[in-house]
């Protein structure tokens, strides 16, 4: 028995011809999951490939705080406390006022890298 013969003695499909070929409607339905697909990996995706605020942007954030606090948060942000600020956060010296300490801590950044 060949190939054509085999397949020519195989029964015929228990669905309607034009269920088996794909139409118009198809295509759009398979469209519309893939874009429902990708709003849903978008969305998951969001929070992963936010843009982190930048360390002047946190230190500006700081500007309410009061001096001593400011340089621990500014301490938080750098990963280290300045020299020139030590002074301010335990309150061994009087409070610098909140442009110096932002000029201070943006300096000793530069100076750290």
């Amino acid at each position: 028995m060949t190939q054509a013969e085999l397949i020519a003695a195989l029964p015929a499909g228990r669905l309607p011809p034009d269920l088996m070929q794909a139409h118009a409607a198809d295509f759009l339905l398979l469209f519309g999951a893939g874009l429902l697909l990708v709003a849903l990996l978008s969305g998951l995706a969001m929070p992963f490939l936010e843009r982190k605020p930048s360390r002047r942007a946190r230190i500006r954030a700081t500007r309410g705080l009061p001096p001593q606090e400011r340089s621990l948060a500014i301490a938080h942000i750098l990963g280290y406390l300045p020299e020139a600020l030590r002074a301010t956060a335990y309150g061994a010296a009087a409070p610098l006022d909140a442009a110096a300490i932002e000029k201070v801590a943006l300096a000793a950044r530069r100076a750290r890298r």
